[in-house]
């Protein structure tokens, strides 16, 4: 929106003025900063896929093939770039194939797909992905409505899913969807998603990926799930995914980076939305943002923030 864009630009002209200051603090005072704070923090770029994927108008492969290129440019970790799943249900991604077929894949960028079924893991196998993202959720009501099954199926599916995938030596990132709060449900218990999140790891996840949805998560409960869950799944083997749907992701970001979590999810200039949440799932964190964010504590992210901007005022 030109709300967003003048917003961010005004962030670009304040990060630029405050370069010098931040040279002039001392030693000391930083090292107290970032004492409980991780020195280097990868991004999870969703722009292309978790950011597109609920728009109405169709966006055509070419512009989301440059997007793509865009966004490994800026220097994210890895690239979400499309999921294969049913055209009928998620129509902005029934151009996968043709996605995949046009990026050019930068050298030590990861380029992940998100795959619910075996079907799907075939087709992007097929399409020469090499690693996916599978999906877990500890909603009893969200998983009946969503994926006719229990919260305990949708790990046996991801299970299934990430064995072929491991046995084919692509890597696996799974998801438990609906960490903090539920559409149908609310507030979600942390030791339910700590079983999740545990059983995914288990399944030969080589990440696990709490997700806020639909936004409703606040420091307070993204404390007490990290809590929960990383006595079970060690801070090197997780990330956050956060909407912004109060105004409460970068907190919520903050908030895990003092309990070690060093990958953090996020879409350039706020796009996303999950399909099968309703409308409660507002946009995801901005990644410009984010960086403005990690910039100010001193951590590194090897993302470009000039360059995170341009990407989201080209999409």
């Amino acid at each position: 929106s030109l709300i967003h864009l003048m917003t961010t630009r005004l962030r670009l002209a304040a990060h630029t003025l405050r370069r010098p200051r931040r040279a002039q603090h001392t030693l000391a005072r930083a090292q107290h900063t970032l004492a409980s704070l991780p020195a280097r923090v990868r991004i999870y770029e969703l722009g292309a896929r978790d950011g597109l994927q609920n728009e109405q108008r169709i966006v055509d492969a070419a512009t989301k093939i440059e997007l793509i290129h865009r966004l490994a440019r800026m220097g994210a970790s890895s690239v979400e770039t499309t999921s294969f799943v049913s055209a009928r249900a998620v129509p902005q991604m029934a151009d996968c194939e043709a996605v995949m077929a046009g990026v050019e894949q930068r050298e030590g960028t990861d380029y992940p797909v998100l795959v619910l079924n075996l079907k799907g893991f075939e087709r992007a196998k097929a399409a020469g992905a090499r690693s996916i993202a599978v999906m877990a959720v500890p909603s009893v009501t969200f998983a009946r409505k969503n994926n006719n099954c229990t919260p305990a199926e949708t790990v046996e599916r991801a299970a299934t899913v990430a064995a072929a995938a491991n046995a084919a030596g692509m890597r696996v990132r799974g998801y438990v969807s609906c960490a903090l709060g539920c559409p149908f449900e609310g507030a979600m218990e942390p030791a339910a998603v700590a079983d999740l999140a545990e059983g995914l790891q288990a399944a030969g996840c080589h990440e696990v990926c709490l997700a806020d949805t639909i936004g409703t998560g606040t420091p307070g409960s993204m404390r007490a799930l990290l809590l929960e869950v990383l006595p079970r799944v060690p801070s090197d083997q997780l990330a956050v995914h956060c909407h912004d749907t109060y105004g409460q992701a970068l907190a919520n970001i903050y908030e895990a980076l003092q309990h070690g979590v060093s990958v953090i999810d996020s879409s350039v200039a706020g796009l996303g939305g999950c399909p099968f949440a309703g409308p409660g799932a507002s946009g995801n964190v901005a990644t410009e943002d984010v960086v403005y964010m990690l910039d100010g504590l001193g951590i590194e992210s090897g993302v470009s923030f000039e360059q995170a901007v341009d990407a989201g005022e080209f999409i």
